[in-house]
């Protein structure tokens, strides 16, 4: 058996770029002269064709009953489909079985959902698609879910955010498997990130739905937004929308889900990300743009929501030339 044999767990309704970009990866390193090669297997539930999410009909390598270890990596995709696929007991008696012969296990998207009902996930830290954060959270209350990061790698366990996060997750197996020089060429050759951070946030705020059912919520989180170097303490914010600081912070809470100091601190964090990747600024001035008023305080709130400091940032989501000056 090849070394490195790679399940992909299908079902109906999958989403198929959640499997495309598991697969298209791998069969790139292949081509990039990674070895051993990886054998990339496409599982469902009988070893039947599933029609997916977009319409359209992918056929099986193997039936999931069939399938025996050890295998390499266990990959269950998301979809539409993935509550159906959890209330199947005959899925997660498979999906947990397979990943007890498995070097390691990881979902992308809402197949956190199937793993999360095989108890895969349980005491761990996980991630999935930021819509369906708040849904997993509250159904498997025995998992940290964190709806921030793209990925999230708890010991053999790995989680991925939405969709084409799954590139992300899978160039960091090949990179761990294969070295960075394999990844780069994969990298290249499907035109994305190289070394996107496992902490990037997957959902921006400045491209977020407006808060729901809260016009106040609402005209704070854009006073925020269009005034990131002023005075945004909740007293002042609190005074500007003509309420107290504890009835603000529970608006914010119970719309946002975070306090105003937190929201005002993810913003900061992603205007100055915006800057790093796209201005050659220096760092202090970007941090002074931003409100943070110190390259060392940027720098914190850098480690703390990214998981690396701003000039490494810099170095992997930018290029010199491609930078405007200011």
């Amino acid at each position: 058996m090849p070394e490195r044999r790679v399940v992909v767990v299908g079902y109906p309704d999958a989403q198929l770029l959640d499997i495309a970009c598991v697969t298209s990866a791998l069969q790139s390193a292949n081509w990039s002269g990674a070895a051993p090669e990886y054998e990339i297997v496409l599982a469902t539930p009988g070893g039947h064709p599933i029609t997916c999410a977009s319409g359209l009909t992918l056929q099986a390598h193997e039936a999931l009953e069939q399938l025996r270890g050890p295998l390499d990596t266990l990959v269950v995709s998301g979809g539409i489909g993935c509550m159906a696929a959890a209330d199947n007991p005959l899925v997660i008696a498979h999906v947990r079985r397979l990943a007890r012969e498995s070097r390691r296990v990881a979902s992308v998207c809402t197949g956190a959902e199937i793993l999360a009902e095989a108890g895969l996930l349980d005491g761990r830290r996980a991630t999935t698609h930021w819509e369906w954060a708040r849904h997993l959270a509250a159904k498997y209350p025995k998992i940290q879910v964190d709806p921030d990061p793209i990925f999230i790698r708890d010991g053999d366990v790995a989680t991925s955010a939405g969709v084409t996060s799954a590139i992300d997750l899978t160039l960091a197996f090949i990179e761990e498997d294969h070295g960075p020089e394999v990844a780069r060429r994969v990298a290249r050759h499907l035109v994305t990130y190289l070394q996107r951070p496992g902490n990037q946030a997957q959902m921006s705020m400045f491209t977020a739905a407006p808060p729901p059912d809260n016009s106040l919520v609402e005209r704070v989180m854009r006073h925020i937004v269009a005034n990131l170097a002023g005075d945004l303490t909740t007293s002042t914010l609190a005074a500007g929308a003509g309420v107290s600081d504890r009835h603000l912070t529970r608006l914010f809470l119970k719309h946002a889900g975070l306090t105003p100091g937190r929201f005002i601190r993810h913003a900061r964090t992603e205007a100055a990300a915006h800057l790093l990747a796209s201005t050659s600024l220096p760092v202090a001035v970007v941090a002074a743009r931003c409100g943070f008023g110190t390259a060392e305080t940027l720098r914190q709130a850098f480690v703390d929501r990214y998981g690396v400091p701003p000039s490494h940032y810099r170095m992997t989501q930018s290029s010199a030339a491609e930078r405007a000056p200011a």
